[in-house]
């Protein structure tokens, strides 16, 4: 389904000419098939939100170069790449929603000290997965653990 939405937004970039939005549904596509490809088979509505958070993470990184490297229209070009990225993605969760996450989690691993962090994120990664940064929800356990 995501293959189809991004074929009808190719599309419509190409009749609009908007480069940009046309240069990156071609990165999208072209990183869903290499991992189509490296797989062997068909991705899953996972798979390719994997894909597609990875794409998302890519253009943060980027993002935070080129501002060091003080370069304000490869910060803009990104940005935008970025926006076009995210609005393949499910809504992001908000911070007391992720927090409340992660509480169900400690709560349902009855876990109750640091040592037991990768029994909450096993739980909890599945469920926020595409929907928030694994950096923020790995802090977020932490200062719960605590």
């Amino acid at each position: 389904m995501l293959m189809q939405q991004l074929m009808t937004d190719l599309k419509t970039a190409m009749k609009s000419h908007d480069q940009i939005r046309l240069n990156t549904i071609r990165l999208i596509k072209s990183a869903l098939m290499n991992e189509k490809i490296r797989l062997g088979r068909e991705l899953t509505p996972d798979e390719e939100l994997t894909v597609l958070s990875r794409e998302k993470k890519q253009r943060l990184e980027s993002i935070s170069e080129f501002k060091h490297g003080k370069r304000p229209d490869l910060v803009a070009q990104s940005t935008q790449e970025l926006a076009l990225v995210s609005a393949y993605l499910p809504q992001e969760l908000s911070e007391s929603e992720l927090t409340d996450l992660v509480k169900k989690a400690i709560t349902v691993t009855k876990a109750s000290k640091k040592s037991e962090f990768g029994k909450v994120m096993k739980v909890l990664m599945p469920e926020v997965k595409g929907r928030a940064d694994g950096k923020m929800v790995a802090k977020l356990v932490q200062s719960h653990l605590n």
